[in-house]
């Protein structure tokens, strides 16, 4: 696979089409849904938590016409893009830098007959392939955190979107008031120098031309994902032996701890944003 992006987004695109971070995200992060869930139990599967939150940010657009077109962006498997195709008949782009990712993306696709209503882009949000004006709804679950330059991503939502248009996203977040070093743990996982804040998408939202609509806070969810995906992972460690390498679990581990560890401490947020295009 020839490489086309560079720095933040190279870097994840290479860490989500690696064997092990495809096995890992498809068979214990939740496989169709790799997203913060909304849990009403601690205890609750991952992939019924992380469909929760796909189909409670569906409630939250209302009843997207069967005419809406809809861009994902950071899709991971699709799994939101074929919620939202089934259940309102939409046509939906799935944008993603995984083209290992995609590939199994376009196979579900296919698998549950919704080939015809989405199309699986291999892409960088910070560069979307795709015209001003072109879609009623951005969509996004947990993707930006990855990019270097989060105003850029916001730039080019704010320029696919139609007048009228809405985004709605969520993003791991730090909060406003955040203490970058006790977060440097976080930042070294992800590799980058920052996480974005509610008010960072604030202001890069409004000089992009994008109204807030509103902002559901769902902070205790993010550690209480994370604790429950190391759960599982130490659960059935023994059973991913061959698939995932020994040293991806233990370094999974620590970091899942340290999202955990900075959402107990205050550190972080999440929360589900809408804007409007004006």
């Amino acid at each position: 696979m020839s490489n086309q992006y560079d720095g933040a987004v190279a870097t994840a695109r290479d860490y989500y089409n690696s064997e092990d971070a495809d096995n890992f995200y498809f068979r214990v992060w939740g496989g169709e849904d790799i997203h913060i869930g909304l849990y009403e139990s601690d205890d609750e599967p991952i992939p019924d938590a992380s469909r929760r939150t796909v189909a409670h940010m569906g409630d939250l657009l209302g009843e997207p016409s069967k005419d809406a077109k809809v861009l994902d962006v950071g899709a991971g498997y699709g799994g939101a893009a074929r919620y939202l195709a089934s259940t309102f008949g939409c046509h939906v782009t799935a944008l993603n830098l995984s083209e290992v990712e995609n590939e199994r993306d376009r196979e579900m696709n296919k698998a549950q007959k919704l080939d015809h209503l989405i199309d699986v882009w291999d892409g960088s949000f910070e560069d979307i392939p795709a015209k001003d004006n072109s879609f009623d709804i951005v969509w996004s679950q947990d993707a930006i955190l990855h990019s270097g330059n989060r105003t850029k991503v916001v730039e080019e939502v704010a320029r696919v979107l139609k007048p009228g248009g809405v985004f709605i996203f969520t993003d791991p977040m730090q909060t406003d008031d955040a203490p970058k070093d006790k977060l440097q743990p976080i930042y070294d996982r992800i590799h980058l120098e920052t996480l974005g804040s509610p008010g960072f998408y604030r202001e890069a939202a409004k000089k992009a031309g994008l109204e807030e609509i509103g902002f559901e806070d769902h902070t205790r969810q993010l550690p209480r994902h994370y604790g429950r995906v190391l759960k599982e992972l130490e659960s059935r460690e023994d059973s991913l032996k061959g698939l995932i390498s020994d040293d991806y679990i233990s370094r999974m581990k620590k970091g899942l701890q340290h999202w955990v560890d900075g959402g107990n401490a205050g550190y972080l947020c999440w929360g589900i944003f809408r804007f409007r295009k004006a």
